[in-house]
């Protein structure tokens, strides 16, 4: 079964949350995302607050930066969440922005290493064990979590090029694809996680979520291509969907049969009514997906 979710941007202020969390609640949508990026809005702030004020949907981060947060203080934070919003919370990691972790002085020479001690390290503390780790970032000295999750939600990481595609296969339990993935490229990420996952000899599925650029309602295609282009996509290539509600699900099958468990459509920046494209999604698109 697809899982189908919506971003909500952080170029839109906090204050807009609300109103958008509940919109997501009202239409039956699976899954709300929110993205962690420098200098707008913290993720765990913000999906504290749409867990509070919603009641079933599912609220997902992708993704924590990891070089911006210790894993013990993940760990604690999503603990937290867990307890309080029991099988409500999605976690993704992945290595920031390289220029904005170098901004705030946290660029790692290799965030690969740091991703492996990371993912690690925070499955242990979710799971309740005590972490002893002396790795080139990730440093505990017997920490263990007084309020582990009974349990503990899937850790997903994002990944882009060949090598964390790869290394997403060894240490993760899902994978986060980025905006401007075609299914092609989503068939290709496929293959190199399968990789990681052979290497790990780790067996069971991974899940796979995608966002993809998203435009509903008059002048779409329009505000699309423009959407395209201030991402520096490539227009002219299956990157995005635009249209009614069976044009979109129409859309969001081609990346599920590339291999995609959950689609998450992403607004354009300037999207006239991010509420009523939340209500479209939720209402009109997902019902059509079964």
């Amino acid at each position: 079964m697809t899982t189908l979710g919506v971003v909500f941007r952080p170029q839109l202020p906090p204050e807009r949350l609300h109103s958008f969390a509940q919109a997501a609640d009202e239409a039956g949508l699976d899954e709300l995302w929110l993205w962690e990026d420098c200098f707008l809005e913290g993720g765990i702030a913000s999906a504290a607050a749409a867990l509070a004020w919603t009641q079933r949907v599912r609220v997902c981060i992708g993704v924590l930066p990891t070089p911006l947060r210790n894993v013990a203080l993940t760990a604690m934070e999503v603990a937290t969440l867990e307890r309080m919003f029991p099988k409500r919370v999605g976690l993704g990691i992945g290595h920031g922005v390289q220029d904005w972790m170098g901004q705030v002085g946290a660029r790692p020479a290799s965030p690969l290493t740091l991703m492996r001690e990371y993912a690690d390290a925070l499955r242990g503390l979710l799971d309740g064990d005590e972490m002893t780790v002396a790795g080139r970032y990730v440093s505990l000295d017997a920490v263990r979590l007084d309020w582990p999750p009974p349990s503990a939600p899937p850790i997903w990481a994002a990944g882009e090029g060949p090598k964390t595609l790869r290394l997403t296969g060894e240490v993760a339990d899902g994978t986060i694809l980025t905006g401007g993935t075609t299914p092609d490229a989503v068939r290709r990420a496929r293959a190199l996680i399968d990789e990681g996952r052979v290497a790990a000899g780790r067996s069971g599925h991974h899940h796979v979520v995608v966002y993809v650029p998203t435009a509903v309602g008059p002048g779409a295609a329009e505000r699309l291509a423009a959407e395209l282009r201030r991402w520096e996509f490539d227009v002219t290539a299956d990157v995005g969907l635009a249209g009614g509600a069976e044009q979109v699900a129409d859309g969001v099958r081609r990346w599920v049969d590339a291999g995609a468990d959950t689609v998450v459509l992403q607004p354009a920046g300037d999207d006239p009514d991010p509420e009523t494209f939340m209500h479209t999604v939720g209402t009109k698109v997902s019902p059509l997906l079964g």
